[in-house]
């Protein structure tokens, strides 16, 4: 087997290219990012283009770097999993060194950009995120599922960052769209957590609730926090942030969302956990949009 050096050697620049992008966890960093950029763009009334792209790169190099951070604390975790053994630092395409630079640039840009273009506070925010996400929501995961409510904080501040990015103020209105992202989180990530909990057990990671059992109590508790979407779905239009369609689509989407709960309550099958977690990624989007299209 070839030893790190003689990888690290033997690496073509686009072979570089391609792991430093994977380090990036590009498209997830631009999930978050895109999460931020629908917050901003609630908030503001006459939508600057180029500031929103400014959002997007600062979100993203921001969120970037909080993933790297993760990945060189778990750099030995990932190597005893089936699905994190082939990332750049565990396979040996880059370096620790390598990482730490790349992340540090990545973040000392993401500042900039909210310092130089948005404001302290929004960027005072994006700095706790990456607080919360590396240093304590990663080492906790191998404590239990107290990380998943520590992972939910960071996790749900993108829209709530994006919002303070573009007026300046903390408040109720950017409060609700923490509110909606913290409370995915828990369907979101049990989901995953139940699907990988074979792979999650090699690295003596623990998500789930329940004492860690794939059964009808952790299925419980995923419903309870998808239940709470229903209500929270409606602050925005209550709040005068959207219209009436954008709540009745929240709610239909939400009860939809609540309805695969169900299902895995009665069949507590790795399918039915799949079936959530793509239900997840189908929820956000859809309301956020909906929420923008439907702006008052």
């Amino acid at each position: 087997m070839q030893s790190e050096t003689n990888i690290l050697q033997s690496l073509t620049l686009s072979d570089k290219a391609k792991a430093y992008s994977e380090l990036l966890k590009f498209r997830l960093s631009m999930f978050v990012a895109l999460s931020g950029g629908f917050g901003y763009s609630l908030a503001v009334n006459d939508l600057s283009w180029y500031k929103l792209v400014m959002l997007l790169l600062g979100s993203l190099a921001i969120t970037g770097a909080a993933n790297i951070i993760n990945q060189i604390i778990e750099k030995d975790s990932d190597k005893l999993m089936k699905r994190t053994a082939k990332r750049p630092l565990p396979s040996g395409r880059l370096s620790v060194q390598e990482a730490t630079i790349f992340g540090f640039i990545l973040f000392v840009v993401g500042c900039y950009i909210f310092l130089a273009f948005f404001n302290l506070r929004a960027c005072a925010l994006s700095i706790l995120s990456l607080l919360l996400y590396g240093f304590v929501y990663t080492p906790l995961k191998k404590v239990g599922p107290i990380a998943v409510f520590v992972g939910a904080l960071p996790g749900a501040f993108p829209p709530m960052i994006g919002w303070i990015a573009a007026t300046n103020h903390f408040g109720l209105e950017p409060g609700i769209l923490f509110a909606i992202q913290f409370f995915w989180q828990f369907p979101h990530f049990w989901a995953i957590a139940w699907v990988a909990d074979e792979d999650y057990k090699r690295a003596d990671i623990k998500l789930l609730p329940s004492a860690g059992e794939k059964n009808i109590d952790t299925a419980f508790q995923i419903m309870i926090y998808t239940l709470f979407l229903l209500p929270v779905g409606w602050l925005p239009y209550v709040m005068g942030m959207t219209g009436f369609n954008s709540a009745i689509i929240a709610m239909i989407f939400g009860i939809l969302f609540l309805a695969q709960t169900f299902h895995l309550m009665r069949r507590c099958t790795d399918k039915a956990a799949l079936q959530i977690m793509f239900g997840s990624f189908l929820y956000l989007p859809v309301v956020q949009i909906a929420f923008l299209l439907d702006k008052l």
